[in-house]
């Protein structure tokens, strides 16, 4: 059995025929940078802009107060961003590895053991 692909790749099978297969830890990979990002991106935002980021999650939770939230000596520190960002990075990581290996385990791929 021969593999030769990134996230989807080809699987060549005895006879020759070929499948698409998902790698899991591509996959979490994939999910753990896209949490990354937008993690980032969204911290930036409330760094630059506090009381419109309070609007806006004001709105998207249905009215609940995130100002609140915004009290205290400093709302924001380098190292309590890089430690949430760990967190995300991690569980994204294992989230997206198990549903790698979920959708490739139940996804129909006969297994070849």
């Amino acid at each position: 059995m021969m593999y030769d692909g990134f996230w989807f790749g080809n699987r060549t099978g005895n006879k020759g025929a070929t499948m698409r297969t998902v790698n899991p830890i591509l996959t979490g990979t994939a999910l753990a940078v896209t949490v990354a990002v937008g993690y980032t991106a969204c911290a930036i935002a409330f760094w630059a802009w506090p009381d419109a980021a309070a609007t806006f999650m004001n709105a998207l939770f249905h009215g609940l107060d995130f100002r609140k939230l915004q009290s205290g000596p400093a709302l924001f520190s380098f190292g309590s961003f890089l430690f949430a960002l760990a967190v995300a990075v991690v569980w994204a990581f294992v989230l997206g590895t198990v549903y790698g290996w979920c959708l490739r385990r139940f996804g129909g791929e006969p297994n070849h053991a």
